[in-house]
């Protein structure tokens, strides 16, 4: 007995061995598998860790990509732009000083019209017994302007010179086409003012009356800063390049062209030249035909020309002029500020329509991105033709153009019709960059001193010809307008009745609550 108790303690301890042992060994596998799965964690976070950083790398790489491509679209589209300067010349001047003819010569001397063409037109004016008109052809288009041989429409033609790209606005000078003419100088930065010096012609442009007073006036309120005065037909019968006619033109000119707020000195020149044959245009005038004219040639003059930068960064400002279908909506104007290009969102103000920009052309060429000065046909979606009228401005969603039908003015009294006098409820058309709206003058404000430049302290019910006063003006309609503070091109104005350009004007105020 004694025996088996011993075996079976003896079992019992082997069995409890053998127990401790497999505990042991168990428990040595259960951290072997621990051990195994921390490493399997680590290895999966630095897996993960790696997989993420190579994701920021990837991301990093697009978005490095992207700007470099936003780069280099940047410099293909500065490639793209033509290097030369844009200018928009307006022609103006008196009925019959030559303006269309001036104007077709400048397109035939820089290559814009052939010599069949030019023999085609000579055939048609000579049919026409108009035989001096053939070159006035080129500008006037339209059957009507060529049997009665004025413009009636702005025309439009382009051509280069070294240093400069222009636009060619013809504008009408007979005073039943004012209008047509404002619209043509206000999209231009310098201004043609063609004077004939044939005797008898240049008295009848310059007398009260005559247009050559009135497109100075108004050239010089929508913004033609620099003016070139070319004394046309030099080499009429009656003048035969007389120094003394060019002369006795240039003093009657000067005067009234300071007292339409001109700085002659600085922003107006003098040449003379024969549009017909197209002496001292392109080319200086020979000595031999014109002795005593030591200074540049017209192409020279143009060329010349300083015009202030405009900001093509600024908020987008666009007076619509005029407005057609083709596969989609299309506006024409002139970039007043900032830039468009293909895809932006926009806004037409002042019926709010949104629009994306479709397409860009200048001139006749497609372009990814145009500036400011440049004339602009915009194709847009969003917005029907018939939505649009002219004088709607197409602007940045960030920044619209404030829209009121009622602002703040300085005026400056030319020359009222019948000696009436200016007074509140005084009616009249407002032009605007290409805004035409009848207006009501509602209050005025105060008169300002022309020595001082400061208001006078007594209370102003009514002013007369040549004052100077601050007044509020309503219009029917909601129109877009800016300080002339701001954007002079979309703040400076002229009041016409029956026909007559009677007063001048700049924006000074908005007043926001008849939005």
């Amino acid at each position: 007995m004694d025996i088996d108790e011993k075996k079976m303690v003896d079992i019992e301890e082997e069995i409890r061995s053998l127990q401790l042992d497999s505990g042991d060994a168990t428990e040595m596998i259960d951290e072997t598998a621990q051990h195994e799965e921390l490493e399997k964690v680590d290895k999966m976070e630095e897996d993960s860790k790696e997989e993420v950083h190579n994701q920021a790398v990837e991301v990093e790489k697009k978005v490095k990509e992207k700007e470099n491509s936003a780069l280099d679209e940047e410099a293909t589209f500065e490639k793209e732009l033509p290097k030369k300067r844009h200018l928009n010349v307006v022609f103006i001047g008196h009925v019959d000083a030559g303006k269309s003819t001036t104007g077709g010569q400048i397109l035939f001397l820089s290559g814009q019209v052939d010599d069949r063409t030019i023999q085609k037109y000579e055939k048609e004016a000579k049919d026409k017994s108009r035989e001096s008109w053939y070159m006035a052809y080129i500008m006037d288009t339209n059957e009507e302007e060529r049997v009665k041989g004025k413009t009636v429409e702005v025309g439009r033609a382009h051509f280069e010179t070294e240093m400069t790209r222009f636009t060619i606005l013809d504008a009408p000078g007979h005073k039943s086409y004012v209008p047509n003419m404002i619209s043509g100088a206000s999209q231009a930065d310098v201004g043609v003012l063609v004077i004939s010096a044939r005797k008898g012609e240049f008295e009848t442009g310059y007398e009260r009356g005559g247009q050559t007073r009135e497109h100075v006036q108004l050239a010089k309120t929508l913004g033609v800063s620099k003016l070139l005065v070319v004394v046309n037909k030099m080499d009429d019968p009656t003048v035969n390049w007389s120094k003394e006619r060019y002369d006795e033109i240039e003093s009657k000119m000067t005067p009234f062209l300071k007292a339409s707020g001109y700085n002659v000195k600085k922003d107006v020149q003098f040449l003379p030249i024969s549009g017909l044959i197209g002496t001292n245009m392109k080319t200086r005038v020979d000595k031999s035909v014109c002795s005593w004219w030591g200074g540049p040639c017209l192409f020279e003059a143009l060329d010349a020309t300083e015009i202030p930068q405009r900001d093509p960064k600024g908020p987008f400002r666009m007076p619509i002029i005029d407005k057609f279908k083709d596969m989609g909506t299309v506006v024409m104007g002139k970039v007043e500020s900032g830039s468009v290009r293909e895809g932006d969102s926009m806004v037409v103000m002042p019926n709010k329509a949104h629009v994306k920009v479709l397409a860009v052309f200048c001139d006749e060429d497609k372009v990814k991105r145009a500036g400011p000065g440049e004339n602009v046909r915009v194709r847009l979606s969003g917005v029907e033709e018939e939505d649009i009228l002219s004088g709607f401005v197409l602007s940045s969603i960030s920044r619209p153009i404030p829209s009121v039908s009622e602002f703040e003015a300085q005026l400056q009294i030319l020359e009222l019709v019948d000696n009436a006098i200016f007074t509140a409820g005084y009616k009249a058309v407002l032009h605007i960059h290409a805004v035409v709206e009848e207006c009501e003058i509602v209050e005025l404000l105060q008169q300002i001193d022309p020595k001082t430049k400061k208001p006078m302290k007594r209370k102003v019910l009514f002013v007369k010809n040549g004052a100077i006063v601050v007044c509020r003006v309503q219009v029917n309609n909601l129109i877009c307008i800016e300080k002339f503070s701001d954007f002079p091109q979309l703040g400076r104005f002229t009041l016409r009745t029956e026909g007559k350009t009677v007063a001048v004007g700049k924006v000074t105020g908005l007043n926001f609550s008849s939005a």
